[in-house]
């Protein structure tokens, strides 16, 4: 089988899907289409991308991905709910690996399901070659410690969302609802099945003859994908270079689509705090009270500072959230005493911000070489905190200036 084969097959598995599956983009269509086939070569992959179907509601077609998918990958086994020692017996005794399609992942890591922390740990590591988590084994007393293979492919769907761990680690299709003008096939499994399992059976044979191509890749990725999202991405390149044809130049287009779309929507609720600290609450004051700051993020629209945990944000979350990141000195960000004609209220400052603004928020609106130490508004003395409050909340936006971000 050619590489120009290759590429036509893919073009059929990708057809399949659209018969089924209604996905949001056709970026999406290129990234499940790519997985299922990287599926086939896991023994020349160095790591696996795992894929994640999530929608805010049900009926969205995510489980009818999985059964698709289901239909065209090797040793598919779908679980709806597995602990981590079923799921590490899985990975061992499957000859070749197994491929796990876990619906409803939203039972083990949704906020009634306890965290669920051995799964998410199988999860984790399982996406590199390799990978091996210490296991105790054996009955009652007499209980061996063991290492327990967890590399496999693994796709997953749900509501809402997963650990950031997790969503790290995964091409992420954000499902939806089908409108009324989007129509699909209805699904018969008795007659479907066989014609995914027909083209599964050709995806191996394939895969067959491009594995030591696919084993030697070192594919090429789109500027600016680097890092975990380039981990994620480089099996799916591989695959898709191995097969040819438009597919290369697809890859790389959905590559860059669902990972920038992944950066859009999954922002960590310390890096949103973060950037809300700098773009909305500083402006360029070098220090701000407590009080202040939270008066501030509480009164921004479309935020989710009033509903953190169940209730609004406050000073002791305040802390804990910006106490996971340091300060240029290398410690823990802490609220420090803010001198006023009035007392000395606890508050935070810019020059404690400037390093993890520089590392973890997106480039700022507007830069401006004027550091924070120089900008105003500033509390001082002869200022009081509700003078600061008043002053920062009518600094116009386009005339604030910025703390500058030094390295």
């Amino acid at each position: 089988m050619t590489a120009t084969d290759g590429a036509a097959l893919l073009d059929e598995v990708e057809a399949f899907h659209r018969r089924f599956n209604v996905f949001p983009t056709e970026a999406a269509y290129v990234a499940v289409t790519l997985w299922d086939a990287h599926a086939h070569l896991m023994d020349a992959l160095d790591g696996t991308a795992r894929i994640a179907f999530l929608s805010p509601e049900p009926g969205s077609g995510k489980s009818r991905a999985l059964e698709i998918i289901e239909t065209l990958t090797p040793n598919a086994a779908l679980t709806v709910n597995a602990s981590a020692n079923a799921l590490f017996r899985l990975v061992e005794s499957t000859p070749g690996l197994p491929t796990l399609l876990f619906d409803e992942i939203d039972t083990v890591f949704g906020p009634k399901a306890g965290g669920n922390e051995e799964v998410r740990g199988f999860l984790n590591s399982g996406y590199r070659r390799g990978a091996k988590s210490l296991r105790c084994v054996g009955d009652g007393s007499n209980q061996n410690a063991g290492f327990f293979p967890s590399f496999c492919a693994v796709a997953m769907a749900g509501l809402g969302s997963l650990p950031d761990t997790i969503l790290t680690r995964s091409v992420i299709i954000r499902m939806r609802k089908r409108a009324p003008n989007e129509k699909v096939e209805p699904y018969r499994r008795r007659v479907h099945e066989k014609q995914g399992h027909a083209l599964r059976d050709r995806l191996s044979k394939w895969a067959g003859t491009v594995r030591d191509t696919v084993a030697e890749a070192w594919p090429d990725m789109p500027e600016g994908v680097c890092d975990r999202p380039a981990d994620v991405w480089e099996p799916l390149l591989a695959v898709a270079d191995a097969a040819g044809g438009h597919w290369p130049t697809r890859a790389r287009a959905a590559c860059l689509e669902l990972v920038n779309a992944a950066k859009d929507d999954d922002t960590s609720l310390g890096i949103r705090l973060l950037t809300d600290l700098r773009d909305k609450v500083f402006c360029g004051a070098d220090r701000v009270p407590t009080a202040v700051i939270l008066e501030m993020l509480l009164a921004l629209d479309d935020a989710p500072w009033g509903d953190v945990d169940d209730k609004p944000l406050n000073s002791r979350m305040l802390s804990k959230l910006l106490g996971q990141y340091v300060t240029p000195a290398n410690k823990p960000i802490k609220p420090r005493g803010i001198r006023t004609p009035s007392g000395f209220p606890k508050g935070y400052y810019a020059e404690d911000l400037t390093d993890a603004w520089t590392r973890y928020c997106p480039p700022p609106p507007e830069k401006s070489a004027t550091s924070a130490t120089s900008a105003t508004p500033q509390v001082s003395r002869g200022e009081s905190v509700a003078d600061t409050a008043t002053a920062i909340r009518h600094t116009p936006a386009e005339t604030a200036t910025q703390p500058t971000l030094a390295g």
